[in-house]
């Protein structure tokens, strides 16, 4: 291999990418080194699941889409995952048709909370609005079928209000019982500040003693950030 073919490998459980400068490289010398080194430990490369493409195309890794956009790559939540996502949240609705809205936010608030945070550090900001759109949808929905016989500006009274610059806040008959003046609200995905991911620099290695510091300082950063994500859900 020579440093101009640009071969790089990167590895989460027995999920993996590799990248070269050519299409001819990973199909005539990477994927046969790969296939090589499997079958020497009893493993085999599914080639149904394997997929070689050019990153102006793009392609799906671990719940996120890589793609190269005029020249620059982006990294933003597959279009798999957010359809799973919502259908997850569509069948909790339909499923909690009965309930009281305090245990309808109780049940999705992790989910959309979590899924959003999962998310928080690529291109996802539309995608938010695109999700809480459609959770919006549903909602609306769960709303109307519980009340058939009542006009919409009746049920939007009832189960939505304005709050700040929202004016359709799903919120539940009861006050939050650590706040007593506030009530539950549903979370919105689009609520969840975008954070750049930032990068380990260089060759550091947390198996190096002399970045012990670097990865403590680095870990005690994202921990007040995790934080800080859940503080500002409350």
């Amino acid at each position: 291999m020579k440093r101009g073919d640009k071969i790089n490998f990167v590895r989460y459980a027995d999920d993996f990418i590799c990248t070269a400068s050519s299409k001819e490289i990973l199909e005539q010398r990477v994927q046969t080194i790969i296939v090589k080194f499997l079958r020497e430990r009893g493993l085999e490369l599914s080639i149904e699941k394997t997929k070689i493409t050019h990153i102006d195309e793009g392609f799906d890794f671990l719940g996120f889409n890589l793609r190269k956009y005029k020249g620059k790559i982006l990294i933003k939540p597959a279009k798999k995952g957010i359809k799973a996502f919502l259908e997850v949240i569509r069948e909790t609705i339909h499923s909690m048709r009965a309930v009281t809205t305090e245990e309808l936010i109780l049940a999705l608030n992790p989910k959309i909370q979590g899924w959003a945070n999962h998310f928080r550090r690529c291109v996802a900001k539309k995608i938010f609005s695109y999700t809480d759109t459609n959770i919006f949808k549903a909602i609306w929905k769960w709303a109307k079928d519980r009340h058939s016989n009542k006009n919409a500006s009746w049920v939007r009274n009832k189960y939505f209000t304005g709050i700040g610059l929202r004016n359709w806040c799903f919120l539940s008959g009861k006050t939050v019982k650590a706040k007593s003046n506030n009530r539950l609200t549903l979370a919105f995905a689009s609520n969840t500040s975008i954070k750049k991911y930032v990068k380990v620099i260089g060759d550091v290695t947390p198996h190096d003693p002399d970045y012990q510091e670097y990865f403590r300082e680095r870990v005690n950063r994202q921990r007040m950030e995790r934080k800080h994500s859940r503080a500002t859900h409350q």
